[in-house]
């Protein structure tokens, strides 16, 4: 949080006025934010109570709007293609059993983003594999693979946005390495929702998943 003061009086000293986040947002300890004076008194104003990621950086934006003074605005409004569409992207469909455990793996993604927990499930043979938690999206597929049952049809990646964060920030995101490590699993496919997660180089992730015959999938949660 020092390194993010001194970059927040950078950028204003710049002429700065809107921020993008973007990437990875780890989740810092209590200890690492109270680094300086302004760190300590932003966790003294949000509490250092247990937050989940969602309270945690809606509290951050807050602080960058309300107090430091910058507009906040989504990645994909710089970014052209970012965000992710309804249907198939590359060759290879989801079957009817791939589709009903995606709308199972959108539903737990629901519950589980409700209580600002993750944003990715995995699904197979409507069997509930694993949900995501503080590890992030690629280490829940590893964990995961050995629960994979290569005898037993589909086995989905589902990533949605939880239902009350802030979508300018932490939006769920995919990409060539999600497609990885899903090959590696011996999943079907990835599912996002549609509107509701960025795809990090789109043209890379469809070659690949079509090179490794899995399917990406853009899906609404109201299907």
């Amino acid at each position: 949080m020092s390194s993010l003061s001194a970059a927040l009086d950078a950028a204003r000293n710049e002429g700065v006025t809107e921020l993008v986040l973007v990437g990875k947002i780890p989740r810092p300890s209590v200890l690492e934010l109270i680094r300086d004076v302004r760190s300590a008194k932003f966790m003294a104003k949000v509490g250092t109570r247990m937050l989940g990621d969602d309270n945690i950086l809606s509290a951050v934006v807050r602080e960058l709007e309300e107090v430091e003074g910058f507009r906040v605005i989504a990645p994909e409004t710089l970014l052209e293609n970012l965000l992710s569409t309804a249907g198939t992207y590359g060759v290879v469909n989801p079957t009817s059993d791939d589709l009903a455990d995606i709308k199972r793996g959108l539903n737990v993604v629901h519950q589980i983003g409700r209580l600002d927990i993750g944003q990715a499930a995995i699904v197979q043979n409507g069997f509930v594999i694993g949900v995501e938690a503080a590890e992030g999206t690629d280490r829940l597929v590893e964990r995961c693979a050995e629960f994979v049952s290569q005898e037993l049809p589909g086995g989905v990646l589902v990533k949605a946005a939880k239902p009350t964060q802030d979508r300018r920030i932490d939006l769920p995101a995919v990409g060539l390495s999600t497609v990885e490590h899903v090959v590696r699993a011996g999943l079907r496919g990835i599912a996002v929702e549609t509107g509701g997660a960025l795809i990090i180089d789109r043209p890379k992730m469809i070659r690949a998943a079509d090179a490794a015959g899995i399917f990406l999938f853009g899906v609404s949660l109201k299907n």
